[in-house]
């Protein structure tokens, strides 16, 4: 039951024929204002759907037997979006239960794709509950966002797929329940640091770390609906604890300001949530060293934060 290179190769071979190999980018740090460190980008908002959960989505359809009743989600957001999409491309029914703060533009995809949209209760927490609910009244097979192996087995292939493309010293990747980073630890393990990113408004990972387990955590700022669950899961947590070199709280003022950053210097429109791992560089949170080879993960580009004007 390992989160390991030999399982994630496995579900990365499994799922490559319904996922995009995203892009990198090599930028001058001195674009930022910080000189001397080179940045990789990691422009994982340009996966379908917009954000890299759709590999964890894909990787439970693909590696787990579907019942006739389909599958069901909770999610802030791009968790549903993602398991929507998967099941419309596999036949599949869905239903997704989110929470009223999700953002319009998730909710929107969430309804492109033909899955059975529930709307109701403020936080994720929220949404869980509803959803289990449903499995137990329905049978449909619930899809956990991050605390669920195949989750973490299919955004393990996001580091696979990046260690192809980038030699890296550190790795900087957004927190919120822990599916992402830990998939992306399990493939490293150690070999790069992997430093987490989480908002000083939902701290779930570095309360969970400091405690020496998961814990209950404040859940708000303005990457709630991404980055605020109660509590990191109890399956990558053991990962966590092994592989993950730290975790760095940012403001919700230093996220806002590296999501206007990323679009003034590169023209990247990122969602809050994927804005925090830049975040922590611009507002010297993670601080490098000179030449350090720095990754930075852009997670996701659900947003409505640019409005084109013909």
């Amino acid at each position: 039951m390992e989160i390991d290179r030999p399982a994630i190769t496995d579900t990365e071979r499994l799922i490559r024929p319904h996922i995009r190999r995203t892009p990198t980018m090599e930028v001058d740090g001195a674009d930022f204002g910080l000189p001397g460190v080179p940045f990789t980008f990691k422009l994982e908002l340009t996966q379908h759907v917009g954000v890299f959960k759709t590999r964890g989505a894909f990787a439970n359809l693909l590696l787990r037997d579907i019942p006739r009743a389909g599958v069901v989600a909770a999610s802030g957001g791009n968790h549903g979006a993602a398991v929507a999409y998967a099941a419309m491309r596999l036949g599949i029914s869905a239903r997704i239960f989110v929470p009223s703060i999700s953002s319009p533009a998730k909710i929107a995809r969430i309804r492109s794709y033909g899955a059975d949209l529930v709307v109701g209760g403020e936080r994720y927490a929220d949404a869980l509950a509803a959803s289990e609910a449903w499995v137990a009244q329905s049978g449909a097979l619930a899809v956990h966002a991050f605390d669920q192996r195949e989750t973490l087995l299919g955004q393990g292939t996001l580091a696979l797929e990046l260690e192809q493309q980038a030699p890296l010293d550190t790795l900087l990747v957004a927190v919120g329940g822990g599916g992402l980073i830990g998939g992306i630890a399990g493939w490293y393990r150690g070999n790069v640091r992997v430093i987490g990113v989480e908002p000083e408004a939902a701290p779930t990972l570095h309360d969970a770390l400091a405690a020496g387990h998961p814990v209950d955590a404040p859940a708000g700022g303005i990457a709630a609906d991404s980055l605020a669950p109660r509590r990191v899961g109890e399956q990558m947590f053991p990962i966590a604890q092994r592989f993950v070199d730290r975790v760095s709280l940012v403001t919700d003022d230093a996220i806002r300001d590296a999501q206007q950053r990323l679009w003034d210097t590169l023209r990247i429109v990122a969602e809050p949530g994927a804005a925090a791992p830049l975040a922590a560089l611009l507002s010297h949170r993670y601080e490098p060293v000179a030449n350090e080879r720095v990754g930075i993960l852009v997670s996701g580009g659900n947003t409505t934060a640019v409005n084109l004007v013909v």
